[in-house]
């Protein structure tokens, strides 16, 4: 059994950006707020401290000064080290090298040949590969536990769940057998059938009860890694799943790990405001913020949310510099927010720095950083249909 400090972890901070373009247009995924005062990146970066990965690296695209701002040099998760430490890896930086010409990269490939220097250079035998889109709470040290055991070539986590034809068109569907073999990767299907879902008993075309999708992490050797990065970028291939996971899934030793626990994958609007709102729960918030396993975000220092008179705040997250003195309900409001008299503010979304005058009305709002929203004002959306005013924007 591999030791944990043999292994380095790699997050891309960028893919899924378009998922959520109105809050990337301005920053990365992993930069984008959760939680009333996390960051995605938090997430992924936690896991693996408190899995024993002491070595990370972060891959970068574009919009990335947030990301910079935010990380620093790690401290805030013990990563700031003279060895094992938090690297920074923005596009661009292995231009000369014989295996990419560097630049933007289009797909995950292309970004770790982008780095490959980082990943030749790593002290390890295993790499750990996450992306910024899943809310979660893993021990890493499970999953390599399950990839040695398996003598795999790569290890993909994945959870059970049940999703529309919507939902089905951002998620890479999985087939397993009873060995935890991959034996067939569907990438943004609109319907799954039975013959691709065995064990369920719905008729073609229709979704099943429940189907494996991937969580968008990876274990594998670090040897394993290069040889494939090395030989796509002799063949111009930069897709993982496509040209790794979908077409030589019978060729290599794909096996799935299953994760029981809750987790929220955010690839829409939609599932970022569920997510967030999920987090109203205490057994949600409880699985996701394990005291025994915390998750780390930037320290700023602020005074603790101030609460007026005439203030009611249920069943909401309020992080501390915020100052309410309406009514907030089922809301999440960030860092040093502040709420007029007689304002009314429910299932909303309210960032870091926004300032809400007097006597105004919002429901179902998402509201980005620094909005000014003036007094007698009403804004209103849908659980289906949500309102979002970008940041800076005066309302």
């Amino acid at each position: 059994m591999a030791s944990l400090t043999s292994v380095t972890g790699i997050i891309f901070a960028n893919m899924h950006d378009s998922t959520i373009t109105d809050l990337t247009k301005v920053r990365t995924m992993g930069s984008v707020p959760f939680g009333a005062r996390y960051r995605l990146i938090d997430f992924p970066l936690s896991n693996m401290v408190n899995s024993g990965i002491s070595s990370v690296g972060v891959i970068t695209k574009s919009n990335y000064q947030s990301l910079l701002d935010h990380l620093g040099s790690g401290g805030s998760w013990d990563l700031s080290r003279k060895a094992s430490r938090l690297r920074l890896l923005p596009p661009y930086g292995n231009a000369a090298n014989s295996y990419t010409q560097g630049g933007l990269y289009r797909g995950r490939l292309e970004a770790l040949a982008n780095v490959i220097r980082f990943i030749e250079n790593a002290s390890s035998d295993y790499i750990v590969m996450s992306d910024c889109n899943v809310i979660v709470n893993i021990d890493f040290k499970k999953v390599l536990e399950f990839h040695v055991k398996k003598d795999a070539d790569i290890t993909v986590v994945y959870g059970r769940g049940s999703y529309t034809s919507e939902e089905l068109k951002t998620k890479t569907i999985l087939n397993i057998n009873q060995d935890d073999l991959v034996y067939d990767v569907l990438l943004r299907p609109e319907t799954i059938s039975v013959s691709t879902n065995k064990g369920s008993e719905s008729a073609a075309g229709e979704i099943p009860a429940a189907v494996n999708s991937s969580m968008n992490m990876y274990v594998m050797s670090k040897n394993f890694l290069l040889d494939i990065v090395k030989e796509s970028a002799s063949r111009s291939l930069y897709s993982f799943e496509v040209d790794i996971m979908q077409r030589r899934c019978n060729e290599l030793k794909i096996f799935g790990y299953k994760y029981d626990g809750y987790y929220s994958q955010i690839d829409s609007m939609i599932t970022y405001i569920k997510a967030n709102m999920e987090l109203m729960d205490f057994d949600t918030r409880m699985k996701v913020f394990d005291p025994n396993r915390p998750i780390y975000t930037k320290v700023r220092d602020e005074a603790p949310a101030k609460y007026g008179l005439q203030a009611c705040v249920t069943n909401s997250l309020i992080a501390d510099g915020c100052v309410i003195e309406g009514s907030v309900e089922n809301c999440v409001l960030f860092r040093g927010v502040k709420v007029g008299k007689n304002s009314v503010i429910k299932n909303s979304i309210i960032m870091q720095d926004t300032v809400i005058n007097e006597k105004c009305e919002m429901n179902y709002i998402v509201a980005d950083k620094d909005v000014m929203v003036g007094s007698y004002r009403t804004v209103m959306g849908t659980v289906d249909y949500p309102v979002f005013v970008g940041k800076g924007d005066s309302v």
